[in-house]
């Protein structure tokens, strides 16, 4: 089950944040979501646990509890929805 984690610090890495959620099950994957232009951290991510167990375990563990000096979100990933291209033809007058 895929878990999102918000309001993390810039400087957390992925190692860090599968080291936190380690404890509530096997981290399948945990990716800390960083910009495509300057590849710094968007300050979020998403942790994929095996099991819902694990991961409703972690959820309760977890969410609002400080790391790294901020409190953080906790919640099931939500599917991405599908947002229109943005067009950057034409003038803004």
């Amino acid at each position: 089950m895929k878990l999102f984690v918000g309001n993390l610090s810039f400087d957390t890495t992925e190692a860090e944040l599968e080291e936190l959620f380690a404890p509530f099950g096997t981290v399948a994957e945990a990716r800390v979501i960083t910009d495509q232009s300057t590849g710094r951290s968007r300050g979020f991510g998403f942790v994929t646990l095996n099991s819902a167990a694990e991961a409703q375990a972690a959820i309760r563990g977890l969410a609002g509890k400080s790391f790294a000096g901020r409190n953080l979100t906790v919640n099931e990933a939500k599917p991405r929805e599908e947002r229109p291209r943005r067009s950057f033809s034409g003038s803004r007058r």
